[in-house]
């Protein structure tokens, strides 16, 4: 009854709602009469059907780029199959779409695989067995079939025919692994040997003698456990292949076979075998294979001829790829040296001073001339073959365009070979040839003091001579010359000589000729010659520092006037210098000339040189750019000597004005500190 009262209280409310509610009105047809083309349903629904199908897009078309995007398609579309055929295993036609698919991918082994599959779940299916027939006969797997059906000896025959016409590898590989199946070893190895050679007419027709086959040959024997046989193939393949022939993977296959067996000598003799022989840029796999031999079995000694190989291996490639680059056939030369024979390192030798620089400016050379200086100098040191060093300096000077540029250094160590050798007639003719060749300073100087060396001193006067026709304006050689007659003893032969150099119109270092000569002199104290010589300099030139050299030279005469002839020399050089422009020589030598007096002066002298010395004074001057325009002012400083304020009388008022601003300057100062001391303050 409660909920029956419930209900009946809820259709009262139910009601009351809907008469709240607003009944929607009801659209009029105005025109009722009937279209004039009438519209089955049947027309509805083939329309719609219609349009359905032109709505649906094309599907889109995928073009396949690259090799991981064919896997990717070919994942895809064998996933697509295996779901479908996990669906539903016993519609067959799944299985035939499937299996044809990986057909049209040349997928034999595939297809076959999902043939099988599929003979499992239904095999009285004749179309699925027809389907596998066509497949197999379409790509002429006859053999197979043969086979499935246990005809060996018909599938022995087909395989025969078909070896006949001398067909690719994997034909002959499945006729392999088909005697294999029935372990028929033997047949397996004359098919193999069929395989490499196939002899034909009493004549050898190589079929397939690529590395490959026969390595995959000896790997059957060694397979089989035919070691013997195995080694026979790889000695075979070596020598079938010669040394024009070689290939890197032919001897790391031999080493590593050589390697199982325990044979490690064998497997160090291959390896060395093949690298000396095979080009380094086609041996970098055998070069790994070796190191990593090496490093299990081999000793220290082993291990560094690989690092030693390896480095010669770069130095190669560097070469090669620039044979002018001669600071690397300085590195590869000094490995080679250090652990190679003689022959090995004069092969590199020669090959290296085969490069000659294209162009002859001597630039190019100085790296170049060096690979012969080195080349000499192993000859002579290392390899004790004094006839060998000899041929490459000759060889060497011949290559030189002494027309254009030579090189010293090189007709130097030829003759000091020579000497080394006691050959001194030699050595002569090498210097003397040079000098005639292509003289050069440094020729003559190496060739002078190997005459001084041997005490040959007439020659070294020959050879001073010749050297300053060649160079009159070299200083050093004039003062050379001097101080060899001088040792000699002919002192008025070095006084002759010195005055033939001061006399050349033009010199290189006069002030150093000029030096010597002085000094010269002085050690034999010609204290008046040394005056002239002075006075003779100073007719040339006027600079201060020949002044205070005089000065210095008179104070040290030690004569007793002395000082009187110094200060003379200072008052001198005052008044000649006067007129000079640079304004900090004159400052110089004054300061000079204070130290003496300071020394040597009274206080009258003293007095008096500091009434000479001048003021200095900052000034501004204008600076101009390239262009002309203004760039700024600069300071400077200018020294005004005593006489320019006599000469110039604003420079008169302008020191007394500047007295006067320090007078100034001292009274304020005292009026602000009365209690200072006058004297202090006056002072």
């Amino acid at each position: 009854r409660g909920g029956a009262r419930a209900r009946g209280g809820g259709g009262k409310m139910a009601s009351t709602a809907a008469g709240k509610q607003r009944i929607p009105k009801v659209a009029k047809v105005k025109n009722k009469a009937p279209a004039e083309v009438q519209i089955t349903a049947e027309q509805l629904l083939r329309e719609a059907k219609e349009r359905e199908l032109e709505l649906l897009p094309p599907p889109p078309q995928q073009k396949i780029t690259d090799v991981e995007e064919l896997n990717d398609y070919k994942l895809r579309k064998r996933k697509t199959f295996e779901d479908n055929i996990r669906k539903n295993r016993t519609v067959i036609s799944n299985w035939i779409k499937y299996a044809q698919w990986e057909e049209s991918l040349k997928e034999i082994q595939r297809a076959r695989s999902i043939y099988e599959r599929a003979l499992d779940v239904d095999y009285r299916n004749v179309t699925l067995w027809l389907k596998y027939a066509e497949m197999e006969m379409k790509n002429r797997q006859y053999t197979y079939m043969e086979e499935m059906l246990g005809n060996v000896a018909g599938s022995r025959q087909v395989f025969e025919r078909w070896m006949e016409w001398q067909p690719e590898e994997q034909a002959w590989h499945s006729y392999i692994n088909f005697e294999l199946r029935y372990k028929e070893v033997d047949r397996a190895r004359s098919i193999y040997e069929r395989y490499i050679l196939f002899r034909a007419l009493a004549a050898l027709v190589l079929v397939h003698p690529e590395v490959k086959n026969w390595i995959k040959y000896a790997r059957f024997e060694e397979k089989h456990s035919y070691f013997a046989h195995a080694r026979k193939v790889y000695e075979r393949a070596v020598e079938f292949f010669g040394e024009e022939h070689m290939d890197e993977h032919l001897y790391v296959a031999f080493a590593k076979f050589e390697e199982n067996q325990k044979e490690f000598e064998r497997v160090r003799v291959i390896y060395k075998y093949a690298l000396d022989r095979i080009p380094k840029q086609d041996a970098q796999n055998l070069f790994k294979n070796y190191t990593i031999f090496e490093k299990k079995f081999g000793d220290r000694r082993g291990i560094e001829d690989i690092i030693v190989s390896k480095r010669r291996f770069q130095y190669e490639e560097e070469v090669k790829a620039n044979p002018h680059n001669y600071d690397a056939w300085f590195d590869y030369l000094r490995l080679v040296e250090s652990d190679t024979d003689a022959e090995t390192v004069r092969e590199v030798y020669e090959r290296a001073i085969a490069n000659v620089p294209p162009i002859q400016e001597k630039r190019h050379w100085k790296r170049y001339i060096y690979l012969w200086i080195n080349y000499a100098l192993y000859e002579e040191l290392e390899a004790k073959a004094s006839k060998r060093t000899r041929q490459v300096y000759q060889a060497c000077l011949e290559l030189l365009p002494h027309k254009k540029f030579t090189f010293a250094k090189m007709w130097l160590l030829y003759a000091q070979f020579e000497i080394r050798q006691k050959n001194l007639p030699l050595a002569r003719r090498a210097l003397g040839t040079s000098i005639g060749k292509c003289p050069k300073p440094k020729l003559f100087k190496g060739y002078i003091e190997l005459e001084l060396q041997l005490r040959e001193f007439d020659r070294c006067r020959k050879l001073y001579e010749k050297f300053l026709e060649f160079a009159p304006e070299n200083c050093t050689s004039w003062i050379k010359f001097a101080e060899l007659e001088t040792i000699l003893g002919d002192i008025d032969r070095a006084r002759a000589i010195y005055e033939l150099a001061i006399g050349q119109p033009r010199l290189d270092m006069p002030e150093v000729l000029w030096k010597s000569y002085i000094d010269f002199e002085i050690e034999q104290e010609e204290y008046e010659k040394t005056r002239n010589l002075y006075r003779r300099l100073l007719q040339r030139t006027q600079h201060v520092k020949v002044w205070i050299s005089l000065a210095q030279f008179e104070l040290s005469a030690g004569q007793q006037e002395r000082l009187p002839r110094c200060r003379q020399v200072y008052e001198e050089a005052n008044k000649a210098m006067r007129s000079c422009e640079e304004k900090e020589e004159r400052v110089m030598l004054l300061e000079s000339w204070r130290s003496f007096e300071e020394e040597f002066g009274t206080e009258a002298t003293k007095e008096r040189i500091d009434k000479l010395m001048p003021e200095k004074i900052k000034k501004r001057r204008k600076l101009q750019a390239e262009d002309g325009s203004d760039a700024g002012w600069e300071e400077y400083y200018d020294y005004i000597f005593p006489e320019d304020t006599a000469n110039q009388p604003n420079l008169k008022l302008l020191a007394m004005a500047k007295l006067w601003k320090k007078q100034q300057q001292e009274s304020e100062a005292a009026a602000m500190d009365p209690d200072k001391d006058i004297d202090e303050s006056q002072t």
